[in-house]
């Protein structure tokens, strides 16, 4: 019965912030605001703890609490019964997940206070922030706990549309505005891949008298649908249908975690309040098509195609988006490229077969992304919203809080023993090097390069923002200051995450013959598929560690020399190679190429045939204008004087008729 109230709780939350400034119209006192987000939202990560430790007291390998609220949908009768209950289930997936949301949630919350107090706008707006912060986080908490793929489709769905009201919260930007209908629509895009994947899926289940797609349901009668085929949509042979189902849900994990191609509204996300960026980046949205990957891992495993595009395509994704970030000026939008990027490991390393790396790494993401943005937005409000980091530097001094858990996060993010990073980046390293997938050894040097790229652009962002002198306006640089207690005690919070998280999982090539090591992987291995797990000499892991750790040492000695040592050769290297400067600075031309390509012929196609022809030519011009035009020329052309108005016409000319239809009668 307890695990109903996480969710519900930043539910009834944001139906209260609902209720009074939709119905009542009167906003709360700020007070009772900040009680009832925070509140909310720190109960039930309470409540997950709880029922975190009683599922460490459960035994067996299917151990899960379960809380079935009510029979949610239903339909048909005997064998060819539809059902999907309102439940909850968390097994040892879900409880990592949700103690992530909850917990690096809550901080997010709390910081959100200090950050929207500096918004001089009115109380509205203020309980409207977060009554979708609180419903944006009931959303992703139905998406990890609900037990079939509907109810994780309802908080899909819920994410997306409170990714939507947030990114352009401050709607009467136009911008803004532009920004989240870009990821809403985006969203939609990969979203109905999900359902063609879900409808796959259900017809399958169906064929096999199973027509449930509870978790457990699916994965019990699993065996029957890996050896179905179904044909080619074009030439060639046969697909195995859980190839198909893998790769259509794939698409929908693109767009929610933003992988090629459909990474493009994520940058574009950073409009919205940073915190919302926090939230979204580092505890919620983005992390959902990790998530759905291993939750469905059966699935994947029994997939070698899919499987092999889910790692070459977080693979790709990664070193694409890393040598995109090593050239933005926009603070937030090097944190954005980073997440699209640090996602497609995560990607990567599911696709290999290594969902335990997938999800370490996911945990310690959010620690170390989380503490950058809200980092970031600490900066930002120090530097009296500025976000252009070519306008900072120096801040070390001034913001010495800020620059201290900063620099934890750069370290963590980069790689280096002993922070968070540098345990699940190289668990993820490993199990690609390890792998079976086709190329996994390029996919390796993929992943090795990426890590010298992100140690790159980060150390270049610490070194703009923090080292050598301000060169902000003399009317912001002399009012910089570091900022209240509300928004720097939970970046020290987050710090302590970011450098204590990896020993969640110290791998078992650094446990030194300690008992229980890799608890992670541990606690998890019993919701994955039973599989030969990589065996690799301990030296080559240890090699494989100092090369990653070489990689990241170089981009931060490569940044150390361009940008505070000999800051005129970083000029003098975007001179020279100008033309791979602007394509950088310009990422690609990737969204200019989607403009031309798709969405200036759905604009033309909507203006000049739906709406001109369509709507405006035949409905309102034929179907609903011209009837009522031939209606009333009709009218004026000779039917208005059959109406003359005197009532003895009237009586004559029902004489004549009623005479007719007696002469009819009568002949």
């Amino acid at each position: 019965m307890l695990l109903r109230w996480i969710p519900l709780l930043p539910l009834m939350a944001a139906i209260v912030h609902g209720v009074m400034i939709g119905v009542v119209r009167r906003p709360a006192k700020r007070w009772l605001v900040i009680a009832l987000s925070c509140g909310s939202v720190i109960a039930s990560f309470l409540l997950a703890g709880l029922c975190f430790f009683e599922l460490v007291g459960m035994e067996g390998p299917g151990r899960a609490l379960v809380d079935n609220v009510y029979t949610w949908i239903g339909a048909g009768l005997g064998s060819q019964r539809f059902s999907a209950e309102m439940g909850f289930r968390l097994d040892p997936l879900s409880a990592v997940m949700c103690l992530v949301v909850t917990g690096v949630g809550s901080l997010i919350h709390i910081y959100s206070v200090g950050y929207m107090d500096d918004d001089h706008r009115d109380d509205r707006g203020f309980q409207r922030f977060f009554c979708y912060l609180n419903l944006f986080t009931f959303s992703m908490l139905v998406l990890v706990l609900g037990d079939n793929l509907v109810l994780m489709f309802l908080g899909w769905e819920g994410v997306g549309l409170c990714s939507y009201l947030l990114i352009g919260f401050w709607y009467s930007d136009r911008f803004n505005a532009y920004c989240g209908s870009k990821a809403f629509i985006v969203n939609r895009v990969g979203d109905f891949g999900f359902l063609i994947g879900i409808f796959l899926l259900f017809g399958a289940l169906a064929r096999v008298g199973s027509p449930s797609i509870a978790f457990t349901d699916i994965q019990a009668s699993f065996g029957q649908i890996a050896a179905m085929t179904v044909p080619a949509p074009f030439w060639g042979p046969e697909w195995r249908l859980v190839d198909l189902i893998g790769l259509c849900f794939f698409v929908g994990a693109c767009g929610k975690s933003a992988q090629i191609p459909l990474y493009v509204w994520l940058p574009d996300a950073m409009a919205g309040p940073t915190p919302v960026s926090a939230l979204i980046h580092a505890a919620t949205m983005v992390t959902a098509g990790v998530y759905m990957v291993c939750r469905l891992s059966f699935l994947y495993d029994a997939a070698p195609v899919a499987s092999a595009v889910v790692a070459w395509t977080g693979g790709i994704t990664a070193l694409f988006a890393a040598t995109i970030a090593i050239n933005q000026t926009d603070i937030k939008k090097v944190l954005a490229y980073s997440t699209v990027s640090q996602l497609g490991y995560m990607f990567m390393a599911a696709g290999c077969g290594g969902y335990t790396g997938a999800i370490f790494h996911l945990v310690t993401h959010a620690f170390f992304k989380a503490l950058l943005f809200l980092g970031a937005g600490s900066v930002i409000l120090a530097m009296h919203h500025e976000q252009d980091i070519e306008k900072m530097g120096g801040l070390r001094r001034r913001i010495w809080q800020t620059h201290a858990v900063f620099w934890v996060a750069v370290m963590a993010i980069s790689g280096f023993p002993p922070f968070s990073g540098f345990f699940s980046k190289d668990e993820i390293l490993v199990t690609a090097f390890a792998s079976d997938v086709p190329g996994h050894v390029w996919l390796y040097a993929i992943g090795l390069g990426t890590a010298g790229l992100t140690s790159f652009y980060m150390w270049r962002l610490y070194f703009k923002v923090f080292s050598g002198e301000c060169r902000a306006p003399a009317s912001v640089r002399d009012h910089v200051k570091e900022q209240p207690p509300v928004v720097v005690n939970p970046l020290w919070a987050l710090a302590a995450l970011s450098t204590l998280g990896g020993l969640l999982g110290v791998p078992e090539a650094y446990a030194f013959g300690m008992k229980d090591s890799h608890s992670l992987n541990n606690f998890l291995r019993v919701v994955w598929p039973e599989g030969e797990p990589h065996h690799l000499a301990l030296q080559t892991e240890y090699g494989m560690a100092a090369a990653a750790i070489g990689m990241g040492l170089l981009g931060l000695l490569l940044a150390h020399y361009l940008y505070v040592r000999q800051p005129a050769a970083a000029a003098r290297m975007a001179a020279r190679l100008q033309g791979l400067y602007r394509l950088l600075k310009n990422k690609y031309y990737v969204d200019e190429a989607y403009d031309a390509a798709i969405v200036r012929p759905l604009v033309a196609l909507s203006d000049r045939v739906l709406f001109r022809t369509v709507d405006a030519g035949l409905i309102d011009g034929v179907a609903v204008n011209g009837l009522a035009k031939s209606i009333r020329a009709l009218a004026s052309g000779g039917l208005k004087y059959a109406q003359s108005g005197l009532a003895q016409s009237y009586v004559f000319y029902m004489m004549i008729g009623a005479v007719a239809i007696l002469g009819y009668l009568l002949r």
